[in-house]
């Protein structure tokens, strides 16, 4: 059965609409700064509240199978109206550091039933071609990332609190447009149970612990190379008082761009083989990383700002191809538990990458720093290599 051409458009609009939650706060971090008297290391902790938000609710999920005993459009749109109601929070009057973190923290919680469970939706509905679906829906991950930078831009005329508000708006639009038009796919085995081995009988699979592996090194790098592209802007203008970046502007072009490079590896990967364009992915971004430094004392504007593009569509191409890797090798009746395993894991990677280097900026003001991030990739291409040789 061939589904609607509506439907990849759907899911992917709704992707991009509920994720924008997901760097509400970095987007008007320096505002949150001003209004609360948070501290500079806000930043870091801001962002790794979601993402352990995420973690606790990508685990509940996966205990619990949510997301194959249950609608998976219902259990998205169920999500994406809590975590609009916690993005919300942050513009309370009365908030400290505290009540800030709590709110990122809950949004994390239900970014969990959507971002996994929005794969979930699309490998129900596209076996063949699933490479290509989920392109298009990490793209609009990323770009609905990117979203809040772009909104921050805009607040000449919108304050940080009507920034939070647009992005709570969408999550709300995101998840109504999902529940309404995208019925369950004609692919998806629902499970009857709660699986509780699932965690341990989808890493026997040795073409699943390849995926899942590889993916777990490209976390290390890519939520702390999004969440400090404003600071490595901000740097390299202290280096060079000369250089005048517009950097909200920037920011939301440095990550959104690798939307674009989420759909084009998906088509890549159907010409030259997932793992392939997964692993040379990986290869690039984790080149970006150990060169980083280099770029920082180049005098030229232009090179500094194409080097970050260009990070920023490699960080993130992989990302797709690994998740469909991940849900081609898990059985059926548990796929979306499986998706929501590895993310939960990799998200997990992902604390302890933006902590480390958070502490790291802290000890020195070297830009040695973001070397570090090249060592997820380094373990993630081992890991590739050694599972399945064919892919080099």
């Amino acid at each position: 059965m061939k589904p609607s051409k509506r439907i990849l458009p759907v899911i992917v609009l709704s992707q991009f609409c509920c994720t924008s939650l997901w760097f509400a706060g970095n987007g008007v971090m320096g505002d949150l700064v001003t209004t609360f008297g948070l501290s500079e290391s806000a930043v870091g902790h801001l962002t790794s509240a979601v993402q352990f938000g995420f973690i606790a609710g990508t685990l509940v999920f996966a205990i619990l199978s949510i997301a194959d005993r249950f609608s998976p459009s219902k259990v998205f749109f169920s999500c994406a109206l809590l975590g609009a109601l916690f993005n919300l929070g942050v513009i309370w009057d009365e908030n400290g550091l505290a009540s800030i973190l709590s709110f990122r923290f809950f949004t994390g919680f239900f970014l969990a039933g959507i971002y996994p469970v929005g794969m979930k939706i699309a490998a129900d509905y596209y076996e063949k071609g699933l490479g290509k679906s989920l392109g298009f829906l990490v793209g609009a991950l990323v770009v609905g990332t990117a979203f809040p930078h772009l909104l921050k831009e805009m607040t000449h005329t919108l304050s940080w609190k009507a920034v939070l508000v647009a992005t709570s708006i969408l999550a709300v639009l995101g998840g109504t447009l999902m529940v309404i038009l995208v019925p369950n796919g004609p692919f998806r085995k629902p499970g009857q149970k709660i699986y509780l081995s699932a965690f341990l009988k989808v890493f026997q699979n040795r073409s699943f612990r390849s995926a899942a592996f590889g993916y777990f090194g490209h976390c290390w790098e890519l939520y702390t190379f999004w969440a400090f592209v404003p600071i490595m802007l901000q740097t390299y203008t202290m280096v060079h008082p000369n250089a005048t970046f517009n950097i909200p502007l920037l920011s939301f072009l440095i990550i959104a761009i690798g939307g674009l490079a989420c759909v084009l590896g998906g088509y890549l990967a159907q010409v030259f083989g997932t793992k392939r364009v997964a692993f040379m992915a990986l290869f690039l971004s984790c080149v970006c990383s150990l060169i980083s430094p280099l770029l920082f004392v180049l005098g030229s504007e232009v090179v500094f700002v194409a080097f970050l593009l260009f990070w920023g569509m490699v960080v993130i191409a992989d990302s797709p191809l690994f998740s469909t890797l991940v849900a081609q090798s898990a059985l059926p009746e548990i796929k979306g538990t499986a998706l929501t395993i590895v993310n939960s894991i990799g998200f997990a990677i992902t604390i302890a990458s933006i902590q480390l280097l958070n502490e790291m900026r802290i000890w020195t003001s070297s830009n040695m720093v973001y070397m570090m991030l090249a060592v997820g990739p380094i373990l993630g291409l081992i890991a590739l290599s050694s599972k399945n040789k064919a892919i080099l």
